[in-house]
């Protein structure tokens, strides 16, 4: 557990790592996607306005065949920092660990097999509601079923995600829920202008209390879905919703429908937990008496300034990178040192294919 550093509930967070160790996990991947991302200067995640679209399924391709579809290249920011679903893929790859990817909301849809919930993409909150009040209800209706589904097949389901622009949704539904929230972002120099001025416009048009009511004018598909996922697995296995902000406001939303703690766990970056821009550790702990689990990738030491990038601020998590790498450590016994030597051979392999 030395890889480790826990926060929030620290006993129930070694429990859960007890319970976790005979490491049968399940990795599922939902894409999802919010057009608050298209408002210039708001995320990293894609080269331009159009190829923001596509990060979700291109990250989904990535993670399942080592390569695109439905881009040339796998997703980077235009000076070829990769997705942090190289770090996903590296961890699940390296510890055999099986995933399937689940379509809540992407604009484009993957080019491999998925589970379709028929839910549309969020509309971008600073122009209008996000959704209807009938599609959040939709939206933690198939999450429920989604989640009671695979968690049966495992002792440990762990959640991640793809929707460019989320951390921007994420935060104004945590402050609409009433957390004093400040949020991680993409990119090192965090835009927290314009993220406010935008959750600020969003929150004007709140005029109901109601949990639904609230994510279906400020928030994006992901949260509903990933919210009733976490609701109805939580109850049958262990849970770990892995990453950081986004997964924080799918936690807030959670406790108004209703999850199981003792069984759940956010497992995500030392980049995340460290980050002096975001109060994430504070934040979790003031949601909901769970632990976070925090694992440094070591990508500090790397060769490579594309995977150093990580450690200095861009994308920090992401395609569920953090709880990915935990997953993995705890089933290969493996340390950031040699998770750092398979990571790298794997962003070799990547840029001799370019």
């Amino acid at each position: 557990m030395d890889n480790f550093e826990l926060f929030g509930n620290i006993e129930q967070g070694k429990n859960f790592l007890e319970s976790i160790k005979p490491g049968k996990f399940l990795f599922s991947f939902v894409i999802s996607y919010t057009e608050t991302c298209e408002i210039p200067g708001i995320t990293f995640a894609g080269a331009d306005r159009n190829s923001i679209q596509f990060t979700p399924p291109a990250d989904a391709e990535y993670l399942h065949y080592g390569y695109c579809k439905s881009i040339d290249k796998i997703p980077m920011t235009p000076d070829g920092k990769p997705t942090p679903g190289l770090l996903t893929k590296t961890a699940l790859e390296s510890a055999s660990i099986p995933h399937l990817t689940i379509n809540a909301g992407s604009k484009i849809s993957p080019q491999l097999p998925f589970v379709d919930t028929g839910i549309t993409f969020g509309k971008n909150i600073f122009e209008q509601d996000a959704m209807t009040d009938s599609q959040v209800s939709h939206a933690v209706d198939f999450g429920r079923i989604v989640g009671r589904s695979m968690a049966s097949l495992t002792d440990c389901l762990v959640i991640g995600e793809s929707i460019p622009g989320g951390t921007t949704t994420a935060l104004a539904v945590l402050k609409a829920l009433g957390f004093d929230a400040k949020v991680s972002s993409s990119i090192p120099n965090n835009p927290v202008e314009l993220k406010n001025q935008i959750v600020k416009s969003a929150l004007e048009r709140i005029d109901s209390e109601h949990p639904y009511s609230i994510v279906a004018k400020v928030g994006d598909p992901m949260i509903p879905f990933v919210a009733g996922m976490l609701s109805s697995a939580s109850s049958i296995s262990n849970v770990m919703l892995a990453g950081g902000t986004q997964m924080a406001s799918v936690l807030a939303f959670a406790s108004k429908i209703g999850f199981n703690e003792e069984k759940t766990a956010i497992g995500t970056t030392s980049y995340i937990t460290n980050d002096e821009t975001a109060n994430f550790t504070s934040l979790i702990k003031e949601i909901a008496d769970i632990p976070a689990i925090s694992v440094n990738p070591g990508l500090q030491n790397s060769k490579f300034s594309g995977l150093k990038a990580f450690s200095e601020g861009f994308a920090k998590e992401g395609v569920g990178a953090g709880g990915s790498i935990i997953s993995s450590m705890i089933k290969t016994g493996n340390d950031s040192t040699k998770f750092l030597e398979i990571a790298e051979k794997e962003y070799d392999r990547l840029f001799t294919l370019q």
